[in-house]
């Protein structure tokens, strides 16, 4: 008669599988809070500390953790000498394991460690040639399908083995990154020695950066994301482009309390703007660059009601992203069927780490967040900016942060009017953004990414109209740039924060 071991912390649906290994002529054994609730259901139940001869010790450390239970998984059916010593000992085989573990991810803690289950699960994965193992409540059903149907055989317990692998290296990999919070074991500017990252795949992609490449978003387990609450309303599957532009624009237009949207193309910003309303928000950021926003990714903080679902419907858009969309909104923009329209419940929450794949390795490094404060930027021309520029040049700082290097934002009132991004020089830059802005660039503000080498780029500025200028400072010829600045009237301020993007 086989046995199969059921020991879970999720119970669902356990006793519907017991119940049919039971009916299939399989012999049940278990522990604990499982045992019980089999128990309960009038299912026959052989207790672990039967076969053991140990009660739960340790307050329920130590149950599984014995010979006559690993051994029985562990056991090599067609070794004469396992056999030998099975019988020497009283060791019965065990031809099914059913584990999950405790959910660590949700409520991180010593006890919450679980030991006797990853310890079952590697030893049935381990012997998968002869022992099945089930990690996964979703799984119950096909397995019942293979065991009735008699075709539950090495290759369907390679990929059952292959599985519990990953989630028992997911789950060290949580263990580790929470004992590491508090580690002294760190490299400099708070990276960890040892870096461990097990993804999950969440999604696979309709393609990658290009159709002829495959494309996923995997997941970190227990990480929480905005995207695991995000609910895809209308459209194709997404892409890897489309992914990244999201990702951009969402994370953009959460750093604004007031009402925003944004454009991104290529992950790069092409419009922001801040408005009374939404649907003003949009206007002003779609109509900074119109050009560019064909084929964009759209983000707002707030609704999107009617009246912005009307003028988002005019203009060629790949994704929409907001919090919610009016019943109106919805029926508007539903009405094209390739419209990907993204309900994010949850704002965007930065990861600690930044991780980019190198040849033979990863390239790490902390996120970079424009929190600095307000009261740390320094005036350093003979003019401070007036308050209606103050407030534009934090909307171009926060903007230009976003801008692939190098990179030179500027903002006219509450709108961002002409981006220049990903350039090998910042005269370019700013030359670009100039030609985007048009007539607005004069009278706006404009933001550096980095300090300028030269004061060259702030006559190019200077020339265009602009009033006021936010840089990182730190040149060895700041001092040419400031007085080329005051020379023309410029407010000149330095934050003491480069904010590159590569």
């Amino acid at each position: 008669m086989p046995r199969v071991l059921l020991s879970v912390h999720d119970k669902t649906g356990i006793v519907g599988l017991a119940s049919s290994l039971h009916e299939m002529g399989w012999s049940l054994l278990s522990s604990g809070g499982t045992a019980r609730v089999l128990a309960e259901a009038a299912l026959p139940v052989t207790d672990v500390a039967e076969i053991t001869g140990f009660p739960p010790l340790l307050g329920h450390r130590v149950v599984t953790l014995h010979p006559r239970v690993h051994g029985g998984i562990l056991a090599d059916r067609d070794d004469p000498d396992h056999a030998a010593e099975m019988a020497e000992h009283g060791i019965e085989g065990i031809d099914l394991v059913v584990v999950n573990l405790y959910p660590f991810a949700q409520a991180p803690g010593t006890e919450m460690i679980d030991i006797g289950g990853p310890a079952l699960v590697r030893a049935a994965a381990k012997n998968h040639a002869h022992v099945g193992v089930v990690v996964d409540t979703a799984d119950y059903a096909e397995v019942l399908e293979m065991i009735e149907g008699g075709y539950f055989g090495p290759g369907a317990r390679r990929v059952l083995a292959q599985k519990a692998f990953r989630i028992t290296s997911a789950y060290d990999a949580a263990i580790a990154s929470w004992l590491a919070e508090d580690s002294a074991d760190r490299a400099p500017a708070s990276l960890p020695a040892l870096l461990t990252l097990v993804a999950e795949r969440a999604e696979v992609l309709r393609y990658g950066e290009n159709p002829h490449q495959a494309g996923a978003r995997y997941r970190l387990p227990g990480v929480e994301s905005w995207w695991d609450s995000a609910v895809q309303l209308n459209g194709k599957e997404m892409s890897y482009l489309n992914v990244l532009d999201t990702e951009a624009a969402w994370r953009l237009v959460n750093r604004f309390d007031r009402p925003a949207a944004v454009v991104v193309k290529h992950a790069n910003p092409c419009g922001v703007a801040l408005a009374p309303t939404i649907s003003e928000a949009y206007a002003a950021a779609h109509g900074a660059d119109p050009v560019s926003a064909f084929g964009g990714v759209v983000a707002a903080n707030g609704e999107i009601d009617s009246v912005t679902a009307v003028a988002i419907a005019a203009v060629f858009t790949e994704v929409v992203v907001a919090p919610s969309f009016s019943a109106e909104a919805l029926e508007i923009l539903c009405a094209k069927e390739n419209l990907r329209l993204i309900e994010a419940s949850s704002p965007y929450g930065s990861m600690a780490i930044d991780v980019r794949s190198i040849d033979g390795g990863l390239l790490v490094q902390t996120t970079d967040d424009v929190d600095e404060p307000l009261d740390d930027y320094e005036v350093v021309g003979s003019r401070a900016p007036s308050a209606e520029e103050w407030s534009s040049l934090l909307l171009a700082w926060q903007t230009v942060a976003a801008t692939w290097s190098n990179a030179i934002v500027l903002a006219h009132g509450d709108t961002v009017v002409g981006v220049g991004g990903g350039q090998p020089n910042r005269v370019d830059a700013a030359r670009i953004a100039i030609g985007r802005a048009g007539d607005s660039a004069r009278g706006a503000v404009a933001a550096s990414d980095a300090f300028f080498p030269f004061a060259d780029t702030v006559e190019v500025l200077a020339a265009a109209g602009v009033t006021a200028i936010i840089q990182p400072g730190g040149s060895v010829r700041d001092a040419e740039s400031t007085v080329a600045a005051d020379a023309r009237g410029i407010a000149m301020v330095h934050t003491g924060v480069r904010h590159f993007r590569h």
